[in-house]
């Protein structure tokens, strides 16, 4: 009531929050803040990981930003975030992030503002209530959550504005009610005023929830609702004020429960259902307690019952009945009794039945339905009995097997006990069930027996229960023992049957007293005669609880049952016998050892009084062993040592009596009862050797062990072993007994050298023949090891070894034979050397066993190793090396090489097979052991040296196994010497470098063991050869020595490379010049041998060695050189032949003159290993830069004078080598080296020796010289390739390319100069093409080249200088030679060129060289100016050839270029005169460059020369207008250009711009300024127009056709022109003879122009004579 007053008086106000208005803006820009930081928090996260953590930070340090805010001002922070929510189409993402903010922000400061407060609910609960279902209710539960938070401080004002939307008869919102209950949840008692008033609306609502989904939040609403009710009861007295009881609650309940068990949980709806179901159980826990209630809630159990068959959880069902059932039997009302067989039968059925597949919850239904089924009990025990009484009555297992289970657990309850008319009637319901045979029904009546025993009604189960559980464990017993090798299902179960079974014997012989004598035997005999071991540790554990039982019992029953137990006991020997061999393994059926020794020590005083008191003592230290280790720890042989000892001790208390025997007997009859092989049974023949070795009677010891050796199985490995070891150790005692049994044995079997007849002694192990005399052998070899020595003396060599003999050379000699024959030399001979005082004695059977041996080992195979035979032979031999008499030398020798070549040769085992990786270990050990007896008897470097001719070839195998052992031999061997012979016998000269040099590779081996081994071994050489020399290491070489040993053990190749190289520097100055020759010879033999990695640390030690002693080598480099170019042809690997490269070039680089004549007088072709050495010189820069200088030198030789040796690395500097073997070198070297640089400083002399050798080439001198030392290796003739021309041509070509420039390679390619230097005929202009390309692309070099150029042109050969001169054209047209201060001494040269008359390409290049002095150094040419002249003008002079003319021409036009008029002087004249004679020459090139030179007379012309070059202009004018259609192209533009110039002497403007279109034809042109140039003669000069027609027509008669054409047109022209009074003068009949005699011409281009002529002829002199007086007439 009072909260319905407090919602009244509130209306109003919630009236005004309901739409509350908008906030007034924040100061200081709050709001701007907040929405920025917002934004962040919204911001989406980024894809990659560091910029998506470093989002996150950012998010959360905004959240933190706003929050610490929040804590300064919290009204202005709340107001700001309230006005966020408030804006208009806010992302739902947005308004979680802020109510999650404003719930930290509340849980922060508490009490706040009470407008804000009220603002935020209305909005909250707006947002709440309002929330589409599309948006997934996340707004609604955030806005939920905040309402929440505001309660815990403003409770009033949330529950106010809850309470507002909660109306009767109204269904409200979901989320109303979830917030109603989470308040609840967490402000109980503030809440409790209001629940009533909440209940009583929620219940008149729900007649309206129609929908599961507010079905469902109803139910967890009263759900939440009860357990808080159930809170507040519990805490009653913490209340301020009580509001309701708990009648009360209960009374407001119990409608929501009826409504709900009638009306939802008959939905079809699961989750309803489920809704419901778990809102019942806090409902049920108010509504129980109240008695009236209570009977009603009795009424609605048949519909719990009913949803068993829908598809609910049944694990729900069943915590709700459970909960009324134990209800029922607290407050003493039991449910009606007419519901009890449905109760039963539904709850019955979830048991026996299979469970659904959809329940998850099945295990924890079970749990609660037996927890139903003990209330159930406890109310109506008879019922329920006789329910389980007619389901025990159906034959099916699940329903007995469910029921047992129970009845178990009903008897297992003990709060408050069982009514004992309830466990008799459970009894009886057993009972009942006990014939039936079923695994599980079998196992749930075990268990039950042994829970009754359990839970203290162990009377109840003496007769009946004892039995069954007797008769259980025979039947499992027996069918386990005879169940399939393959387990089925039905083993499995009865397995489990016989576990079950031997856990409730534990529990009866444990709390059952007064046990029957009848179930004692059982037990016991159970012991005695079962094969199934697994069971007998529960059994010894039960026998020893019964046992001390019986001996402490007090009543008269326990004393008749214990004197009863001695008569029922089996012999004590057996029963001692018997747990004896199981003990041999304690830990197995879950360590039966401690619980037969307790169940002996127990027995102690009945098995063997007088042994009673040493079992005190000893089987508490045998139990104390066996507790101190578990079966993972302990070890086998200790265990069973310790067994004997306390069997032994044992027999020493029986000693006089025949219980050793009967024991013995005992233990001969276990045997048959284990299997082989197993611990058990070895344990037993250990134990059965040991007894039979104390029998006092030998008669019976020989009765037993013959009946042994007749049962035994000898193809089984492990029972002839057994027998072996048994017969061993009783030889310690009865040495002659067993050596006559033995007799006896092979005498009984009828052995003979043709007959065999044993198979007929036993039919069920037919034996081999092979397996009993392998038997036998071991048998004999066994009685040695074992018995006394002084005894072994007198029977070692008859009949121990004969018999052993005998019987390996009478058989088939297989592999088991073999190793049983050696395992008999080795224990024989072993026990020989055992002997301490052997005195003289001579082994007399030491030779026939050495032989057959060493014949074994032969016969094994090299290729695999199977057994272990060679191994055992080899160990053999090591055993009887140490007896006498010794083997000799030779004998040791051959002994040696047998046996390493059966060990090292055998490939590696797998690492799979362990076996056979222990065979391989075992045989490597043996193979030592014997190699280091035998070297005893060998010790000096000749032995030593024979034993390293022995492991050479292994050493050097390409087998890296065969390597390893190898070297692990050398080194044990090598130890073996310097350890017993040290410094006393120098070794041979050359001895220590040789094993040095075939040990060295090995250190950088592929394998690392290799490596350590052959480290040791050098170091042992090192030792013993400073001791020899008696040379001093210091500590430094020490410790580095050491280092180098500890980086070999790595794996990293690069640091074993460089330790091997450092012991290489460290070592090599301990030897001597000779050692070291020796060394590298040997290390130079052996590349190829091995793999890569041995040879390149062959090469290695090279490298080093020439390195550290190149210069004390100078004598031996020679010898040294010739050795590794022997060798290096066999190399394979490019890396192994280069590091020996490396070794010739670092002899080169002390040796240069030597090592270079020594490989140019190598023959050609030139071979792959000759081809390496000169790569290996081009990577070296500075290098290959040494050896291109005197590769130069040497082809420069050729073209100097030779000079006399002086000295003798002159002699080798000097010596002839074939220049085309230089030529091939110098190319390879250009193309491989590396560095522009290197190619770019010697580009000038490169080029200059390659010229001048392709210059000589194309000479008289290209023939190579005869040398003496040259013998081509091939019989036929060189490639065509390899000629001096192609070669040097090719090394151009690639000089040009490595220098670095791809334009100068391009556009040498382009403009075809190695075609042309490659012909003879263009040679020349090749090298002018290749000087010009070069100076323009390349940059820095031209200084040298022209010193080199200048020499040459001095040279007296006359190819080097003509191909200077060529090279001078080039530099004359280059300023370098001016700036050089070089011109005049070029200028001088050319001079003397110009002269000669011996060669005119030398003539022609000075003249073009003088030329391009005016592009070079135009401003020396007025200096030079009359040498110039003087010499370019003679060339026009003379009879000189064309080329000779033309250049002189070419020249000139230069030359003149650079001049004034002033400075030709008087040359003037006589260059025009000249030129003007070559206008009409044959050659177009003269043609040419006459037009060219005229020309440049032209502009050179001034005031002083202007009239004369006018009177030279008119003579030349006729030839230059009929050559502008010259037929070469060149000549005619040459031609038009000169005319052009020359126009401006006649002194006619009109001339000087040529009229006609621009576009029309060059002939078109000219015939219009022929046309306009005769027009203007004809009124101007009209006599010159006749002097030039009759010029013009001598030249219709010109060799040219073009000059022809063009004379007929310029003719035609002329007379068109002509004026009337020279046409009269005209020879008219003259004329049309020389044209008509053109129409003879071939060329029809000239009779067309001729005819046309001709026309103009007639026409003009038709004109002539109508022009006369009186016309025609």
């Amino acid at each position: 009531m009072m909260a319905e007053a407090a919602v009244d008086s509130n209306e109003e106000a919630l009236e005004e929050t309901e739409d509350p208005g908008p906030l007034e803006p924040d100061d200081g820009g709050t709001f701007q803040q907040i929405t920025n930081l917002l934004d962040i928090i919204d911001s989406e996260s980024a894809k990659t990981d560091t910029a998506g953590a470093s989002l996150d930070m950012r998010k959360t340090l905004a959240s933190v930003i706003i929050t610490e805010k929040a804590t300064t001002e919290p009204l202005v922070v709340m107001n700001a975030l309230i006005r966020c929510l408030q804006v208009p189409e806010i992302s739902t993402k947005r308004k979680v992030n802020i109510y999650n903010i404003l719930q930290e922000i509340i849980q922060q400061e508490g009490e706040l503002e009470e407008r804000c407060v009220q603002r935020l609910v209305a909005i909250a609960s707006k947002e709440m209530r309002e929330t589409p279902e599309t948006e997934g209710y996340v707004k609604a539960e955030v806005a939920s959550d905040t309402l929440v938070a505001l309660s815990r401080n403003h409770f009033s004002l949330v529950m106010y504005d809850l309470q507002h939307h909660l109306k009767p008869l109204n269904l409200t919102d979901e989320y109303v009610l979830v917030t109603l209950a989470k308040l609840a949840n967490g402000n109980v008692f503030e809440f409790m005023p209001y629940m009533g008033i909440t209940l009583a609306t929620i219940f008149t609502m729900l007649r309206l929830a129609n929908e599961a989904k507010i079905r469902q939040v109803i139910c967890s609403a009263m759900e939440t609702f009860c357990e808080t009710v159930q809170f507040y009861l519990r805490h009653l007295e913490d209340s301020v004020y009580p509001v309701m009881t708990e009648d009360q609650f209960a009374l407001k309940l119990f409608p929501m429960y009826r409504y709900f068990v009638t009306v939802w949980l008959r939905q079809r709806n699961l989750e309803v259902k489920l809704g419901v179901i778990k809102s019942l159980k806090p409902m049920l826990k108010l509504l129980l307690p109240n008695d009236d209630l209570r009977e009603q809630v009795y009424d609605y159990i048949p519909l719990l019952l009913a949803e068993y068959q829908g598809g609910l959880e049944a694990l729900f069902i069943t915590q709700v009945l459970r909960q009324i059932l134990e209800m029922s039997v607290t407050t003493n009302t039991p449910v009606p009794q007419m519901q009890l067989h449905t109760i039963f039968t539904e709850l019955h059925v979830q048991v026996c039945a299979k469970v659904p597949s959809q329940h998850q919850y099945s295990n924890q239904n079970l749990a609660e339905i037996v927890r139903c089924f003990v209330a159930l009990a406890r109310s109506y025990p008879r019922e329920l009995m006789k329910f389980f009484f007619s389901q025990m009555e159906m034959s099916k297992e699940a329903i007995r097997v469910g029921t047992l289970a129970l009845i178990r657990a009903v008897v297992s309850a003990d709060e408050p006990r069982m009514n004992i008319r309830t466990i008799y009637m459970a009894i009886r319901v057993v009972k009942n069930t006990l014939s039936d045979t079923r695994s599980k029904v079998r196992i749930a009546i075990l268990r039950i027996i042994g829970q009754l025993a359990l839970s203290g009604y162990q009377e109840r189960v003496k007769g009946w229960g004892l039995k069954y559980v007797s008769v259980q464990l025979t039947i499992s017993t027996y069918k386990l023992t005879n169940r399939r090798e393959s387990l089925c299902q039905r083993d499995l179960e009865e397995k489990m049957v016989h576990k079950v079974t031997m856990d409730t014997v534990k529990i009866l012989t444990s709390s059952v007293s007064g046990m029957t004598n009848e179930f004692w035997v059982r037990l016991l005999c159970y012991i005695m005669e079962t094969d199934y071991t697994e069971a007998l540790t529960p059994i010894c554990v039960s026998l020893t609880n019964l046992a001390e039982r019986q001996l402490h019992s007090d009543d008269a029953e326990a004393s008749v049952a214990g004197k009863s137990r001695h008569v029922d006991l089996p012999a004590p020997q057996k029963l001692l016998a018997r747990l004896l061999v199981l003990m041999s393994s304690p830990y197995k059926g879950e360590g039966r050892g401690i619980a037969m020794l307790n169940l002996l020590r127990t027995l102690s005083q009945s098995i063997a009084p007088t042994m009673a008191d040493m079992w005190e003592q000893e089987i508490p230290l045998l139990v104390r062993y066996l507790e101190e280790h578990t079966e993972f720890t302990w070890n086998q042989k200790a265990w069973e040592d310790k067994l004997i000892q306390f069997l032994r001790n044992s027999l020493k208390k029986t000693r006089g009596s025949s219980w050793s025997l009967r024991l013995g007997k005992e233990l001969n009859n276990q045997i048959a009862s284990f299997d082989s092989p197993s611990l058990e049974k070895g344990f037993l023949y250990r134990a059965l050797g040991f007894t039979l070795a104390t029998g006092l009677e030998a008669s019976k010891v020989e009765v037993l062990l013959l009946e042994l050796l007749y049962k035994t199985d000898y193809s089984n490995d492990f029972d002839r072993e057994g027998v072996i070891l048994c017969f061993g150790l009783c030889a310690r005692g009865q040495v002659k007994t067993v050596l006559n049994v033995l007799h006896d044995f092979e005498d009984r079997i009828q052995e003979s050298e043709q007959s065999w007849q044993i198979g007929a002694w036993r039919k069920d192990h037919p034996w081999r023949r092979e397996a009993v005399k392998s038997a036998l052998m071991v048998m004999y070899s066994c009685v040695a090891s074992y018995c006394h020595p002084q005894m072994l003396l007198n029977h070692v060599d008859s009949p121990i070894t004969a018999k052993i003999i005998h019987h390996y050379s009478s058989s088939c000699q297989n592999v088991s034979l073999k190793m049983a024959f050696m395992k008999s030399v080795v224990q024989v001979t072993n026990a020989v050397n055992s002997i301490k005082d052997l005195e003289d004695f001579q082994y007399a059977q030491k030779t026939a066993l050495t032989g057959i041996v060493t014949a074994v080992i032969r016969a094994e195979p090299i290729d695999n190793l199977v057994s272990p035979v060679r191994t055992m032979a080899m160990d053999a031999l090591s055993h009887l090396s140490k007896l006498k008499p010794f083997y000799s030398t030779e004998e040791n020798s051959e002994l040696m090489d047998i046996c390493i070549h059966s060990v090292i040769s055998l490939p590696p085992p797998k690492e799979d097979n362990e076996s056979i990786m222990t065979l391989h270990v075992d045989a490597r050990s043996a193979l030592e052991r014997l190699m280091g007896h035998l070297l005893q008897r060998q010790l000096d470097p000749k032995g030593l040296q024979e034993m390293v001719h022995l492991l050479e070839k292994w050493i050097l195998s390409e087998k890296e196994w065969e390597r390893e052992k190898a070297m692990k031999l050398h080194l044990h061997l090598l130890k073996i010497y310097v350890q017993s012979i040290g410094v006393c016998i120098p070794l041979k000269l050359g001895q220590f470098g040789t094993m040095v040099g075939l040990i060295a590779p090995c250190t950088c081996d592929a394998h690392r063991r290799t490596r350590i081994a052959s480290t040791n071994v050098l170091s042992a050489l090192l030792d013993l050869h400073a001791s020899q020399t008696c040379s001093l290491w210091s500590t430094a070489k020490e410790k580095e020595l050491e280092k180098c040993k500890e980086d070999l053990r790595g794996t990293d190749v690069e640091k074993i490379f460089c330790a091997s190289s450092r012991i290489a520097k460290v070592v090599c100055m301990e030897f001597n010049c000779d050692e070291v020759v020796s060394l590298i010879q040997k290390l130079c033999e052996n590349i190829g041998a091995m793999d890569l990695q041995h040879d390149k640390a062959s090469v290695t030690w090279i490298g080093t060695f020439l390195q550290m002693r190149v210069k004390d080598l100078e004598d031996k480099v020679a010898e040294i050189l010739g050795a590794i170019l022997v060798h290096l042809p066999g190399v394979d690997q490019a890396e192994v032949r280069r590091l020996l490269i490396e070794g010739i070039l670092l002899l080169a680089h002390y040796h240069q003159d030597t090592v270079l004549t020594s490989l140019l007088r190598q023959p050609l072709p030139m071979e792959s290993h000759l081809t390496e050495v000169w790569l290996a010189v081009a990577e070296n820069m500075s290098f290959a830069r040494t050896m291109l200088h005197g590769l130069m030198s040497r082809l420069q030789s050729r073209f100097t004078p030779r000079v006399n040796a002086t000295s003798k690395a002159d002699v080798w500097r000097l010596a002839a080598v074939d220049p085309l073997m230089a030529l091939c070198t110098t190319h390879l070297l250009i193309q491989k080296t590396d560095q522009e640089d290197t190619l770019l400083g010697l580009l000038p002399d490169l080029l200059y020796t390659l010229l001048l050798q392709l210059a000589s080439s194309h000479g008289p001198e290209a023939v190579s010289p005869d040398l003496k030392t040259w013998r081509l290796v091939h019989t036929g003739p060189l490639p065509e390739e390899l000629n001096l021309q192609r070669i040097t041509i090719k090394s151009m070509q690639l000089l040009c390319k490595r220098i670095g420039s791809e334009r100068l390679a391009q556009v040498l390619e382009e403009q075809a100069v190695w075609a042309l230097l490659e012909d003879g005929g263009s040679f020349l202009e090749g090298v002018s093409r290749l000087a010009r390309l070069c100076m323009r692309h390349v940059e820095g070099y031209r200084q040298r080249l022209s010193e080199l150029v200048l020499r040459g042109m001095d040279s007296q050969v006359l190819s080097c200088r003509v191909s200077s001169t060529a090279i001078c054209v080039e530099l004359m047209s280059d300023p370098i030679l001016h700036q050089e201060k070089l011109l005049k001494p070029a200028v001088l040269a050319l001079e003397k060129g110009t002269e000669q008359e011996e060669d005119e390409a030398l003539r022609v290049l000075s003249l073009r060289a003088l030329g391009n002095m005016a592009l070079g150094a135009p401003r020396k040419v007025k200096q030079y100016r009359k040498l110039l002249l003087e010499k370019c003008l003679g060339s026009l002079r003379g009879p000189g050839s064309t080329g000779v003319t033309a250049e002189g021409m070419e020249a000139l036009a230069k030359i003149l270029a650079e001049l004034r008029e002033g400075d030709v002087g008087a040359f003037f004249d006589s260059i025009s005169e000249q030129c003007r004679v070559f206008f009409d020459n044959e050659s177009e090139l003269l043609r040419l460059k006459a037009f060219i030179l005229f020309g440049r007379l032209a502009k050179v012309v001034r005031i002083s020369k202007k009239h004369f070059f006018k009177g030279e202009v008119k003579k030349a004018w006729v030839p230059l207008m009929l050559h502008c259609q010259d037929p070469c192209s060149n000549t005619a533009r040459a031609c038009m250009a000169t005319m052009f110039q020359c126009v401006h002497f006649w002194g006619w403007k009109s001339l000087e711009s040529p009229s006609g279109q621009s576009d029309a034809s060059a002939d078109d042109r000219m015939a219009v300024f022929q046309t306009t140039m005769c027009s203007v003669l004809t009124q101007k000069k009209p006599a010159v127009l006749y002097s030039f027609l009759l010029e013009t027509m001598a030249y219709v008669k010109n060799n040219l056709s073009r000059i022809r054409i063009a004379a007929c047109n310029l003719a035609g022209i002329m007379m068109k022109q002509m004026s009337t009074h020279y046409l009269k003068k005209l020879d008219f009949p003259a004329l049309r003879n020389s044209l008509q005699e053109l129409q003879l011409d071939t060329d029809p281009g000239v009779r067309r122009a001729a005819l046309e002529t001709l026309k103009v002829l007639d026409s003009c002199n038709q004109n002539w004579l109508l022009a006369l007086p009186g016309g025609m007439s």
